[in-house]
């Protein structure tokens, strides 16, 4: 067993995902970075990990995979395993928005495969052999299992320039219902956390229209999010103080979804 508790975070390089990787480090966690295609970006988050760790028995790797490729999730989970010695913790957070926004009437089935392959197809099954693989074991008595879907208000609104990335959304939503349902006699944690406009590289081309956007009142704190954010909610979950609320939604969204008049 690991001398620290083990965090897995999907897309854990750049964005919400470093974020994350950040926060769970200083939390005392050690932390798979995975990543898919930017190693220099999951080196400097697993660097910066180390050196916002918690205590001296904390470890910090980059694993490569892609999540929405079969072969790659087995891999991932078993060199997280090889160079840890357990996981304790998954992060779902790897995600990807359409190549091109395109209207509702013109999408293309290859775009819709590509987002849901990564977005949902890969956390649903990386979390299904994570599940097997804990319920084949048990687990020590100090040291509690939990599954985060990080997710979007996209799950809930409606984009009709990116249809593809909605539904993704939309069913990693269930995805979370689903399995909070099937692993919660086992003790396993499951939660999602719902981001809403975050400052990261996928919203940099927006950026201009929803700074203007955000003035106007669009988000009732009056400003982007942060992987900071997102982060700081995933370590408050994964901590223990949430025991009794199997499946909860956290919005991580500056009161963007309350209803107002």
């Amino acid at each position: 067993m690991a001398a620290a508790p083990v965090a897995l975070v999907t897309g854990g390089g750049r964005g919400l995902g470093s974020g994350v990787a950040l926060a769970l480090a200083a939390a005392g966690y050690s932390v798979a970075v995975n990543y898919r295609g930017d190693a220099a970006a999951a080196a400097a988050t697993a660097a910066a990990c180390r050196e916002r760790a918690a205590g001296d028995g904390q470890r910090f790797h980059p694993l490569q995979a892609d999540v929405a490729v079969a072969a790659d999730r087995a891999r991932l989970l078993a060199a997280t395993l090889e160079q840890f010695g357990s996981v304790e913790v998954l992060v779902n957070n790897a995600g990807i928005a359409p190549r091109q926004r395109a209207d509702l009437l013109e999408a293309t089935e290859e775009s819709f495969a590509e987002v849901l392959a990564t977005n949902l197809t890969g956390p649903y099954f990386l979390t299904q052999a994570v599940a097997r693989h804990w319920l084949g074991r048990p687990a020590e008595a100090a040291r509690r299992r939990a599954v985060i879907f990080v997710n979007s208000i996209s799950a809930a609104y409606a984009s009709v320039s990116r249809g593809e990335y909605c539904v993704s959304k939309a069913g990693l939503a269930m995805a979370r219902e689903l399995f909070a349902v099937r692993l919660a006699e086992a003790g396993i944690g499951v939660y999602e956390v719902r981001p809403g406009l975050m400052e990261t590289d996928m919203t940099r081309a927006v950026k201009e229209k929803y700074d203007a956007l955000i003035a106007e009142g669009l988000v009732p704190q009056g400003r982007w999010g942060t992987p900071e954010d997102v982060g700081r909610a995933v370590a408050a979950l994964v901590g223990g103080d949430f025991d009794f609320s199997q499946g909860t939604v956290v919005d991580v969204d500056g009161g963007f979804s309350l209803l107002r008049l």
